[in-house]
């Protein structure tokens, strides 16, 4: 099945005096970037969470509030220390222009994101569930309820494209890899149900490199103990 739509409106709780700016359920602050000067000035106007927590799980990219390089930054790890995470309504400006909009889940993309060209014209639209593309498939080891995730499958323009993951029925990441333009990329790795890794993969770093072959770079017992490893690549 593909990712619920129903949550890509964000849910604003209304207060009377004062109006708080909460979403989904989440306290945040207004704030805003300025770059550029002149008719090239561009400005970002954005919610940060109140409080500190923790990023989205499973999501390749994390948006946040960078405290000294006093920008957003997107990354694949989020320190507290260092930044806030975004959440809430986003909207990229030039002059009276809109650039860019759309809405964060816990430093994710969520619900519907549109880009446009500096004549207002649309250039791009797509669609989040917490960071994970619409087109994404979930299957599920409990087809009713839906509580035991199997296996989350990051689909993009028909394409594999993000974070790949399958899990063990207890919960625990059996396997997580990187797909990028539908090819494995970089180290995939294989865990046994009690959560000790098993193997990992190594795969080009870049996809489309034919030349390079997938290979097995190191691999374990289920108590832990490194049983291969592989100088190839090094």
């Amino acid at each position: 099945m593909e990712l619920d739509e129903k949550t890509s409106d964000p849910i604003v709780t209304k207060k009377k005096k004062p109006k708080k700016k909460t979403f989904y359920g989440l306290k945040t602050r207004k704030s805003y970037t300025r770059k550029g000067f002149g008719d090239k000035v561009v400005i970002e106007l954005f919610y940060t969470l109140k409080y500190p927590d923790k990023p989205t799980e499973f999501v390749r990219d994390i948006f946040w509030y960078d405290f000294t390089r006093r920008e957003i930054r997107r990354s694949g790890n989020f320190d507290q220390k260092k930044g806030v995470l975004l959440h809430g309504p986003y909207k990229k400006m030039q002059g009276p222009v809109v650039l860019e909009e759309g809405i964060f889940y816990k430093g994710a993309k969520h619900g519907r994101w549109m880009k446009y060209d500096r004549q207002d014209i649309l250039d791009d639209k797509e669609k989040f569930y917490k960071g994970w593309p619409k087109e994404s498939i979930v299957t599920y080891y409990d087809a009713v309820e839906h509580k035991k995730v199997k296996e989350m499958i990051p689909i993009e323009i028909d394409e594999r494209e993000g974070f790949y993951f399958l899990f063990h029925e207890n919960g625990n990441i059996a396997v997580t890899g990187e797909y990028k333009w539908g090819e494995k990329v970089g180290d995939w790795v294989e865990n046994y149900p009690n959560g000790k890794r098993k193997k990992i993969v190594s795969y080009p770093k870049e996809p489309f490199e034919k030349e390079i072959k997938p290979f097995v770079r190191k691999e374990w017992d289920e108590k832990g103990r490194e049983i291969f490893t592989s100088s190839k690549g090094v």
